[in-house]
């Protein structure tokens, strides 16, 4: 990035003390000051949920972009560059354009507190609203009704990818609760996609979307999805799709797959965008085998993969995606932030591990120390080591097994990081 974009970025963070404070007044007073931008979005799908929203976004405009439409794409944190998180009309967005919105934001935005999020967030819609365009994808920071992202009255579609257990400082303790937060994106009358959820979770959705109004499209009511002979086969009431597997990898893609597919078929897709919205999206550090770089090279023959998830569903979509791969010894390099649920990560991929080495997030305040992410893998039954940064125990792990799989994951900043030190 250059020091313009980087320089606003770093005084942003300065601007409230708190990371995540969940309220809308500060963003509505800024997209006061800058003229309500959001008023004049190309029409709006805004997608909540615990995980997948990231590959069903990725999906939706693979989808999108085949029909010939021009699609922005909002979505967060970023790997390893800001720029990643705004696209206008399918390209990520420029040094130089992204340093005049974080500017003028800025000056709107007069020094009076607002979060790094918020005010950024204000920025990729500003940008938005003045790059013409066919579809607005806006992806939930954090939660759904006190997002930044949930000032547009009137999307043309919501979706609620899977709910499940995280961030339970900010959304509360039981699924219920979070599910209710995710369900505050729904707007009255307007239609949402529902991916596969479970059932407290599942009800506290339709009875906000009952309250307001809302046509419900719902996983295993409206439309189904499902593996069958190495194809993907979703059905809705429009009829069958015989589809490739989506070229992300994991079990788990099928259901993002699933949601996906139903918002583009309620939009008026046809089989051929479908079969793009499967096989052409790209979504990086979600089981990514990393294919050059430094890290590759120390990795010698041994398999390099990278993969964010960082909550107890995610280690799931990890286990259940090592369990589908060629059996080969998979050895962990684990880095967490505090703030997540690390028994519940390694419980379902303990049984996958032959061993795991613990690092500490280089740059983030709340990183797991190295030896405390090792203690809780050794309780959940995995030979565990330490090691001072992901080189050095790409090169140990190497050198021990030769021929190897090694996978790094356990947050999406720790993948960041090494998509960045990788190049």
């Amino acid at each position: 990035m250059s020091q313009g974009s980087d320089l606003i970025l770093s005084r942003m963070m300065e601007l409230h003390p708190k990371i995540i404070d969940l309220t809308l007044d500060r963003v509505w007073r800024l997209l006061d000051a800058l003229g309500h931008p959001e008023r004049k979005l190309p029409p709006v799908i805004h997608i909540a949920g615990t995980n997948g929203k990231g590959s069903t976004q990725a999906m939706i405009r693979a989808g999108l972009e085949a029909m010939g439409g021009r699609v922005h794409a909002y979505t967060s944190p970023h790997l390893a560059r800001f720029h990643e998180r705004i696209r206008l009309a399918g390209e990520l967005i420029s040094e130089d354009h992204l340093t005049e919105i974080l500017e003028e934001c800025e000056t709107a935005n007069g020094g009076i507190p607002i979060t790094y999020f918020e005010i950024t967030t204000c920025a990729a819609i500003l940008a938005f609203a003045r790059t013409p365009a066919d579809w607005t994808l806006l992806e939930v920071g954090l939660g759904g009704r006190l997002d930044a992202t949930n000032v547009v009255d009137e999307p043309r579609l919501t979706i609620i990818t899977p709910v499940s257990i995280d961030h339970q400082q900010y959304l509360g303790d039981t699924l219920p609760e979070i599910a209710g937060e995710k369900a505050g994106i729904l707007k009255r009358g307007i239609p949402c996609v529902v991916g596969p959820q479970e059932d407290a979770g599942l009800e506290v959705i339709e009875a906000k979307a009952a309250r307001l109004g809302c046509p419900l499209i719902v996983h295993g009511q409206h439309w189904n999805v499902w593996e069958e002979r190495g194809r993907l086969i979703f059905q809705d009431e429009n009829g069958l799709l015989d589809l490739p597997l989506p070229n992300l990898p994991g079990p788990h893609q099928i259901d993002n797959a699933g949601a996906a597919l139903a918002a583009l078929r309620h939009l008026g897709a046809d089989e051929a965008a479908c079969e793009a919205a499967v096989t052409q999206a790209y979504w990086p550090a979600r089981m990514q085998r990393l294919a050059y770089g430094p890290l590759v090279e120390a990795a010698g023959s041994s398999e390099l993969w990278l993969d964010g998830g960082h909550n107890p569903a995610g280690g799931q979509a990890v286990a259940a995606t090592l369990s589908r791969l060629p059996a080969k010894p998979t050895h962990l390099i684990l880095g967490m932030l505090n703030t997540k649920d690390i028994a519940g990560y390694l419980r379902p991929v303990a049984a996958q591990a032959k061993s795991l080495t613990a690092v500490s997030i280089p740059g983030e305040a709340n990183t797991l120390s190295a030896e405390d992410t090792q203690a809780a893998a050794a309780r959940a039954g995995i030979l565990a080591g330490t090691a001072e940064s992901v080189l050095a125990a790409v090169r140990t792990i190497a050198a021990a097994d030769p021929g190897a799989r090694i996978l790094i994951c356990g947050s999406l900043y720790l993948a960041g990081g090494v998509l960045r030190e990788n190049g």
